[in-house]
């Protein structure tokens, strides 16, 4: 929405009786299609009018034309439909009558009983007048003037872009309208221009507001966006004014104040365009308020006032079907800033930037990226630094035996600032066979090789002993023969078709020198049902799984009608008793793995579940067990997610226990309103977690609200609560108004 006048500000709504204006709803006559072969034979210069008629009088004295009965007229784009049409061609004037509808070029579409037009079906003069935008907007005006150039000039007039019938089709009071003294619609702008308007919401009406302009379609004009409103514990009352300035059709710079009414402002700008290489985007924050000191040495009430800010950025560019550039710029001044102002509940921010090139068999990327630690505890010049990262990747489809041969070619090279240094570099090559025997199984043949050098720095920096590897110089030697089998069964079982899939794969590999090389990437590990049959079940490269072992499982899947299920479950067993570098708790350190699995159900769009579980080897205790959960449909749902990971292992960063549940659900109470809800709550205590502060239900935080949605306007008030501090974001309530218009707000 663009105002004139700069004391337009936001709209207060009071109660009043509703202007007058004229009726949103259709009128009998639909919008004219092209005239189809004129009665007399139609003009072949464009410029003259084209028309038909079911019947046709002229007065040759008078020189007018009468034609009556579903008369066309066309001329340049401009259509005309009416009962009744009488034409002066002496004086140019064109009078239609009777259920009359005009289209302009742009698909605009003006009703009236009667309507005074020039020959040139451009101007004229309208009654009591419908004008249906194509782009689903209404305007109804007591009378309206349309010029030469297609711009329409309304007196008394009324739009909306709601719809004004219900789902039965019977007439209904939109949800929002402007009512005005005069509008002016110019349609090669697709722009609207008020003075004298009041706004009505819900019935209620605004005073008059200043002149104003509004869109009727998606543009990029300079103009005033929809305000939001929120109040917080810290901040109070906050009330955001966003200005869009368009710089371009394909750039755009949104400016947009955050006042606050127990902080100073805060300003944030967006930057975003376009072009025919890709887009772009970059949006910053800036203030200064009080802010707690240095979290990385714990919590700590003293503050300070002093300039707080965010950075957020993000690009990609297509330079040609292979090659492409993407990147990600986030940097923030301090660790709580981002959750001070709720603009985000992240814990790590990465900046990287990427160059790819893509086709048929072939991969290259060369990267960097960055982190910015916000962790309380973390040391942010312990955060890795990744420059260069290149990895190509090549495929040879029927190269050797009739398999497929992969080369990959990789280097990493990591710096911290007052950490471990390490530079890796390696090639492997990879031939993979797939055939079906005569009985129907699946046969998978892999031979898998690899060398790695390895350069490290300041090793002792580590805390960990089993992630530092051995100052210097290092280099590894890795591989691995693999072979799989599948043997589905396929078979009939209540009313539909199932599935059993027993699968089995034996690894052949030699002892690797693992401790000897830093670990960087592969720290995380966990025995799960999407890695159990991996040829290496670490995450990264820095670990290599060097037992040779035998995998064996079953798939199973049920499709009935509405109805499907599927699961899986598998174990491992090492075949040498050689000690493993694999750490207890993580469900392979021992010859036998523990059981791991999955279970999908799915009952048309009503429920999806999803059951992940690891069970202990020798007592089938779950060391795993993750729910995902969802019942109802779109508009009214209940949704709810639970992990509890009881793996025992306290000596490891990267491999903590924890305990979660996480619930939410929308409920539909009419055919527009809803309530709806969301909550994470935090199970862990310190016999999963030494280093847990968890008591074993300690909300994280919780989410309300109350939402109305129609075709043409959103409307919500949510609650937040945030129940943990850290530094100067402190736990407590927020509450946020939020409400949104179709085709208003620049």
């Amino acid at each position: 929405m663009r105002f004139d006048l700069l004391a337009g500000g936001a709209l207060g709504l009071a109660l009043a009786t509703p202007a007058t204006a004229q009726s949103l709803q259709d009128r009998a006559t639909a919008s004219p299609a092209s005239a189809p072969v004129a009665t007399p034979a139609a003009p072949a210069d464009n410029d003259q009018v084209q028309f038909s008629a079911a019947t046709l009088e002229y007065d040759y004295n008078a020189d007018i034309v009468t034609a009556t009965g579903e008369v066309r007229m066309t001329r340049e784009g401009d259509r005309l439909r009416a009962d009744k049409v009488t034409w002066n061609r002496k004086t140019g004037r064109v009078l239609a009558t009777g259920n009359v509808a005009v289209t302009n070029p742009e698909g605009d579409v003006a009703y009236g009983e009667s309507i005074e037009l020039t020959d040139s079906l451009k101007d004229g003069v309208v009654d009591d007048l419908l004008v249906v935008l194509e782009q689903g907007g209404r305007l109804a005006a007591v009378r309206g003037v349309r010029e030469p150039n297609g711009v329409l000039q309304l007196d008394r007039a009324v739009y909306s872009p709601c719809p004004v019938t219900d789902a039965n089709g019977c007439p209904r009071e939109p949800t929002w309208k402007i009512t005005s003294v005069r509008v002016v619609y110019r349609p090669a702008r697709q722009r609207l221009y008020f003075e004298g308007a009041r706004f009505h919401l819900f019935g209620l009406t605004s005073p008059s507001l200043p002149r104003f302009s509004a869109p009727v379609s998606a543009t990029n004009d300079t103009g005033l966006l929809t305000p939001s409103f929120g109040l917080t514990r810290l901040n109070g009352a906050e009330l955001v004014v966003p200005v869009n300035f368009a710089l371009g059709p394909n750039q755009s710079l949104v400016v947009a104040p955050h006042l606050f009414s127990s902080e100073l402002p805060m300003m944030e700008a967006r930057y975003s365009g376009l072009n025919e290489l890709g887009a772009y985007s970059i949006r910053g924050f800036a203030t200064s308020s009080r802010r707690s000191g240095d979290l990385s040495s714990g919590f700590t009430t003293q503050s300070e006032r002093a300039f707080r800010g965010y950075l957020d950025g993000a690009g990609r560019f297509q330079f040609d079907p292979n090659w492409s550039m993407s990147g990600s710029l986030r940097l923030v001044t301090d660790r709580t800033f981002l959750r001070r102002y709720d603009i985000s509940n992240e814990d790590r921010l990465r900046t990287n930037l990427s160059i790819e090139r893509i086709d048929t068999d072939s991969y290259l990327s060369i990267a960097g990226w960055a982190v910015q630690t916000l962790r309380v505890g973390d040391l942010q010049g312990m955060q890795p630094v990744a420059l260069p990262e290149i990895d190509y990747r090549r495929r040879v489809p029927d190269a050797l035996l009739g398999g497929t041969v992969q080369l990959q070619l990789n280097s990493l090279a990591l710096s911290r600032k007052e950490g471990q240094d390490t530079q890796r570099a390696f090639g492997s090559l990879r031939w993979d066979w797939r055939g079906i025997t005569v009985l129907g199984q699946e046969v998978t043949l892999t031979a898998f090789g690899r060398a790695d050098a390895y350069n490290s720095q300041d090793v002792a920096a580590t805390a960990v002993a089993s992630y530092r590897g051995i100052e210097g110089f290092q280099t590894r030697l890795i591989g691995a023969l693999a072979a799989d089998m599948r043997w589905p069964f396929v078979g009939e079982l209540f009313g539909g078709f199932q599935r059993f899939t027993p699968r089995v794969q034996l690894v052949a590999t030699p002892r690797t020198r693992n401790i000897q090389v830093p670990n960087e990437d592969a720290r995380a590990v966990d025995l799960e049902d999407s890695n159990l049959f991996a040829l290496n079940r670490f995450a990264g490269y820095d670990r290599w799984e060097d037992s040779s072992r035998v995998t064996y499982g079953a798939d199973w899947a049920l499709d009935l009608s509405g109805v499907s299920i599927s699961a899986n479950i598998g174990q491992s067993y090492r075949l040498n008793t050689r000690e493993s570098i694999l750490p207890d708790g993580t469900g392979l350190s021992d010859r036998f793995s523990d059981i791991v699995g999955r279970t999908n159900i799915r009952v048309g769009d009503l429920v999806t579940f999803t059951h992940r579980y690891r069970l202990d080897k020798s007592n089938l205790a779950v060391r795993r067990n993750e729910i995902d959960a969802t019942v109802g449909t779109r508009r009214t749902y209940a949704t709810i997610g639970y992990l509890r990971l009881n793996r025992n292992i306290d000596r490891l960063e990267d491999l903590q226990d924890r305990e979660e549940l996480r619930a939410g659900g929308r409920l539909a109470f009419a055919r527009f309103w809803s309530v709806w809800g969301s909550a994470i709550v935090d199970l862990t205590d310190r016999s999963e977690d030494v280093l847990s502060t968890s008591n074993g239900f300690s909300p994280i935080r919780h989410r309300v609200g109350v939402a109305y949605q129609d075709d043409c306007v959103d409307l919500g008030l949510t609650w937040k609560r945030d129940y943990r501090n850290v530094g100067d974001a402190r736990s407590g309530n927020s509450y946020l108004l939020t409400l949104s218009f179709k085709n208003l707000g620049r």
